[in-house]
């Protein structure tokens, strides 16, 4: 016979081991409470209530409302940009949402993708960390030997930054041991006479560092009233391109003290070098994606849109909107495509939205602040900083904004918007299929059914035992 007790039991820890993965895959606190809700309905259990809390998930649920409610908890121990992880739990919500599978089935794929390998080795994402800034650089105008050095400088601070991770070495100080590899890479090509613009290699190492903060998710649990874990996404996402600043800053300012002066100057940016920018920026969107784990299906489409967002901000550029605006528009352009063009790949519209505006992170800006800071320049230097941070925050909002624009255009995600409020960048579109939630009540109601019958045969069993529950006869010795 099965237990009711056990069966709430196993179709709660499916939601939490779902939601573990996804938010700590990258995902936002709204799309990984919208997924977990439709793990416990398709099992049949209503009403639950699913909590996140940064790096806390909890999911409650009370059957009748004279029964004691239980609540279970699980804590995130990892957090990054997973996107092969979060691909694979999403798809096994959609298929257990639409009784393609049942949910043994599905708690049998969710521990398999907790033992599986991810697709591609270690040596291949490092080489695509390299191909990223190399791409970056080429995407702000530097020549062969900059892209090379560039290659060569990303190789070196993913094989660091991965040997700390193995020592647990906390993130931040990762981040300021990349951005001083970066900058002292520059110093070295600088002081041995190469023909190597330094501050295209800083800036390709900049965002290089700031593409694995994932800010888009930030935003989203600000905007969609998770005020709690969007603040503490928030301030780590702020501490960590602090670790970046500061790297930087010490990098500066040894070089400084040996009279090192690096010029800070930019690349061939105007409209004769848009064809290699766009090279650039599908390259690097590319590359990212493979970094981030993206099934082989989607490296395409995420190389497309990236290349599709460089083209709607070198033309924001031109009509003059300035950084801010112009990156604004290019991410609403990407939140407009990247619900339909995720749809056709089988991948999470997060996925496409986070690899196509990585291009755009502001690396040479936030390179340019911290020279200008060094050399008393205080005021143009924080203007500077503060514009790359509006930068940052206004692709992450564009984007979000974008979905918010498309996704209710989809028929399929008309009942969703109206009962959870706010874009799905991960998760599925459509409330749990009317047939699987009543079969999983179902299910449900007969192991009570069976159980209380169970119950009320061993009662009658016990009254025609006469010497069930009789008094013990004890007589004093």
């Amino acid at each position: 016979m099965a237990d009711p007790h056990g069966e709430v039991y196993l179709t709660v820890d499916l939601a939490l081991r779902a939601g573990e993965i996804l938010l700590g895959s990258g995902a936002g606190a709204p799309d990984v409470a919208v997924s977990m809700r439709v793990i416990t309905e398709a099992c049949g259990l209503r009403g639950c209530v699913v909590d996140i809390n940064f790096t806390t998930l909890a999911v409650s649920y009370q059957a009748t409302p004279d029964s004691p409610p239980e609540t279970h908890l699980r804590q995130v121990q990892r957090r990054g940009l997973d996107f092969g992880a979060l691909t694979a739990i999403d798809q096994v919500v959609r298929d257990l949402a639409a009784g393609r599978i049942d949910r043994a089935e599905a708690s049998a794929a969710v521990l398999q993708l907790q033992s599986t390998a991810n697709p591609y080795p270690r040596w291949v994402s490092t080489a695509a960390t390299g191909v990223m800034a190399a791409g970056i650089s080429l995407l702000l105008g530097g020549g062969w030997l900059v892209v090379l050095s560039t290659f060569c400088v990303a190789v070196l601070i993913d094989m660091v930054n991965r040997r700390l991770g193995r020592r647990r070495i906390p993130a931040f100080y990762q981040q300021v041991a990349g951005a001083l590899i970066a900058t002292a890479a520059a110093v070295v090509l600088h002081l041995s006479d190469a023909p190597v613009n330094p501050s295209l290699v800083i800036a390709s190492g900049i965002v290089i560092l700031l593409a694995g903060i994932s800010l888009v998710g930030a935003i989203q649990d600000a905007l969609s009233g998770y005020y709690v874990t969007g603040a503490a996404r928030s301030f780590e996402a702020v501490l960590l391109t602090g670790g970046v600043i500061a790297g930087v800053s010490m990098g500066l300012t040894i070089a400084d003290n040996f009279g090192v002066d690096l010029v800070v100057s930019g690349g061939s940016v105007g409209l004769g070098a848009l064809p290699m920018q766009l090279v650039g920026a599908a390259v690097a969107s590319t590359a990212f994606a493979v970094i981030c784990q993206v099934p082989l299906r989607a490296l395409l489409a995420c190389g497309a849109i990236g290349l599709a967002a460089q083209l709607l901000y070198q033309g924001a550029i031109q009509a003059r909107l300035g950084p801010t605006a112009g990156s604004a528009t290019a991410a609403l352009g990407v939140g407009l495509v990247a619900y339909a063009l995720a749809s056709r790949v089988r991948v999470p519209p997060l996925v496409v939205v986070t690899t196509a505006i990585v291009a755009l992170l502001p690396g040479l800006a936030i390179y340019q602040g911290l020279f200008l800071l060094l050399g008393q320049d205080d005021t143009t230097g924080l203007f500077s900083l503060l514009s790359a941070g509006s930068v940052a925050v206004a692709l992450a909002s564009g984007a979000i904004l974008g979905e918010y624009i498309a996704q209710p255009l989809a028929r399929e995600a008309r009942r969703l918007e109206t009962r959870w409020a706010g874009p799905r960048l991960v998760g599925p579109l459509g409330s749990v299929d009317r047939r699987v939630r009543r079969a999983g009540a179902r299910r449900l109601r007969r192991i009570v059914a069976a159980q209380g019958r169970d119950a009320r045969d061993e009662a009658v069993r016990g009254d025609d035992d006469p010497d069930e529950g009789a008094p013990e006869d004890v007589s004093p010795s």
